[in-house]
């Protein structure tokens, strides 16, 4: 909805097909934007248009029905009413200065003959079922007029025969009816049972009177039954001759429909430029991603005009290609980065984008790893979920896909998150491998030193005010890393009780004050990628094997220690320290 401007069932279809199927064809896209353009730029043309299409039916789906053959009278009418609104808008589209849309116009087929048929032939309010009558137009077929006339003429003799039978007979409550079993009948109340004539046959007898027949009344009803019925098999055998004389124009039905569908969806693309400010994206076959002033066509739609804050994004294969994105959650790394995926989608679908300027290398495909879910059918938790779709998105990206990778190894522990997550990193960066334009969102601080060491890789974050203590975010996007998440602020702002987020900062202090969990990678800048760079979790065994050592130290009574058993034990604290790389000085 934020961005189909479409006002035809075929053209939303349209539109979202070319959504799901962006063009990797540079020439097919500038196409696109060329015909967006001119409608842009031509208001009254456009909206012209736009009211010209607003009154046909759906012609995709009448044209399936008629070549399925399960099409009724009433879509029939439809069809004729959406051709007789054809000339005007072909007239409209005589003005064009665009090659494709001189194409597509040429592809609409008026299709006269066809159309002065059926708003000859079709009634004006249809049945909506084909063996009920009132399917065809009076005055489109003398024969039919006649039976129908005859069943008229019939109808009102049994009015004329009910009037005459009340006087008659001087039972004022007497009437004339019928029914699918008996046909048509007399009927008189208990009340007036005597003063019945005898030349009626009782046929019925009901709780509250008599139903009876005559010899006239029975010889009117084979005379109008049968031209009812003659009349209904006539009007099906009419209708379905005007069914195949539809089912022989299919192919031109098809690409009048298809063309129509297609201005449907260009002028669409064309007002919502016009309205939401978008901007004629660059498409080319660079390797450039470059977005200036870029929006999130949802988010801005929902907050409003002016309150989405606008951000750039740059990079390119050859250089900075993957982005390490921090900040706090809620600051906007997320819509950010899809934001700069749905850049990339409309303007390879041939849309105008939300963005002050765009240059857009071409994408063959977008790869996005965001969310956490269970996946509780095949028995999957959210890690292993996540897991499938790196390796999928590993195993299928190419160097000229875009990555949206959002906080991959969060499912797991700390240390395990934080080293899937850097040989993610090492793996995309390297041209070896990918080296694709990549956009990494992550908490973990420690990776915003890999631009140190792997070429490709640069930092940015969002950025936050703090103003007494509170925070602020001001949803900017700025060069460099930061090591800040707010977590227990954003615990505050999303409604954590008091007492909750008063005792974890107090806990927050603590840890920082012992840097606990929080120790800095040391990375070697001579260090390959795939090759050793980590040594936190070395150091982190270290620290583990040396406490063991102290606590064994603390355990010896050296009162009655023998030298042979200080000797043993100095063996064995000696082979301890080797294995934690420190040799006792």
């Amino acid at each position: 909805w934020a961005i189909d401007r479409t006002v035809t069932s075929m053209g939303g279809r349209l539109l979202r097909r070319w959504l799901e199927q962006p063009l990797l064809n540079v020439h097919d896209i500038q196409q696109r934007l060329n015909a967006v353009a001119d409608l842009k730029e031509q208001f009254l043309l456009r909206q012209e248009l736009r009211e010209a299409l607003t009154g046909l039916y759906d012609l995709e789906r009448l044209t399936g029905k008629i070549a399925l053959q399960t099409v009724n009278a009433r879509d029939l009418q439809a069809l004729a009413l959406s051709l007789d609104k054809l000339p005007p808008l072909v007239q409209i589209l005589n003005s064009v200065r665009d090659g494709w849309l001189k194409e597509l116009t040429a592809q609409i087929d008026l299709l006269p003959e066809l159309r002065e048929l059926l708003k000859a032939a079709i009634a004006d309010e249809p049945a909506a079922g084909l063996k009920e009558g009132n399917l065809i137009r009076p005055g489109y077929d003398a024969q039919l007029d006649s039976l129908r006339l005859a069943a008229s003429d019939g109808k009102n003799w049994i009015l004329t025969l009910e009037a005459g039978e009340r006087e008659r007979t001087g039972i004022r409550s007497l009437k004339i009816g019928y029914n699918r079993v008996f046909g048509f009948y007399i009927e008189v109340t208990k009340s007036n049972l005597a003063q019945v004539p005898a030349h009626y046959l009782r046929k019925q007898t009901l709780a509250n009177g008599e139903r009876y027949i005559t010899p006239e009344l029975k010889e009117m009803e084979d005379t109008i039954l049968g031209a009812e019925q003659k009349a209904i098999a006539m009007e099906y055998d009419l209708f379905c001759g005007l069914r195949d004389q539809a089912s022989g124009r299919i192919r031109s039905l098809q690409q009048t429909a298809q063309a129509l569908a297609t201005l449907d969806v260009i002028a669409s693309l064309a007002e919502l430029a016009e309205r939401e400010n978008y901007c004629r994206p660059v498409v080319d076959l660079s390797d450039i991603l470059e977005i200036s002033q870029g929006r999130h066509p949802v988010v801005e739609k929902v907050l409003g005009p002016g309150r989405f804050v606008p951000n750039d994004l740059k990079m390119d294969m050859a250089g900075e290609r993957l982005m390490i994105l921090t900040g706090p959650n809620m600051a906007g790394k997320s819509t950010y980065m899809r934001q700069a995926a749905q850049i990339v989608l409309l303007a390879q679908a041939g849309s105008f984008v939300p963005a002050a300027s765009a240059q857009i290398g071409l994408v063959d495909r977008i790869f996005t790893r965001v969310g956490a879910s269970d996946d509780l059918s095949s028995g999957q938790s959210t890690f292993m979920v996540e897991m499938n779709e790196v390796a999928q998105i590993l195993k299928h990206a190419t160097p000229r896909s875009l990555l949206i990778l959002d906080e991959i190894g969060r499912g797991t522990s700390t240390y395990d998150g934080l080293s899937i997550a850097w040989s993610v990193i090492e793996y995309v960066v390297d041209r070896q491998n990918l080296g694709c334009r990549t956009l990494f969102a992550t908490h973990y601080h420690e990776l915003v030193d890999l631009d140190t060491v792997l070429p490709g890789v640069f930092n940015c974050h969002v950025e936050v005010s703090e103003d007494n203590g509170e925070v602020i975010f001001l949803h900017r996007i700025a060069a460099g890393g930061t090591d800040d998440s707010y977590g227990v602020e954003v615990a505050r702002l999303a409604g954590v009780p008091d007492p909750v987020v008063g005792r974890a900062r107090e806990i927050l202090v603590q840890l920082e004050e012992e840097n606990v969990g929080r120790q800095k990678l040391k990375i070697r800048r001579n260090a390959r990628p795939m090759d050793g760079q980590l040594d936190l979790f070395a150091s982190t065994i270290a620290l583990k094997n040396t406490e063991g050592i102290l606590d064994r130290l603390k355990e010896l009574d050296i009162q009655t220690l023998t030298p042979l058993d200080a000797l043993n034990i100095l063996y064995d604290l000696h082979q301890k320290a080797h294995k934690t790389g420190r040799t006792p000085g």
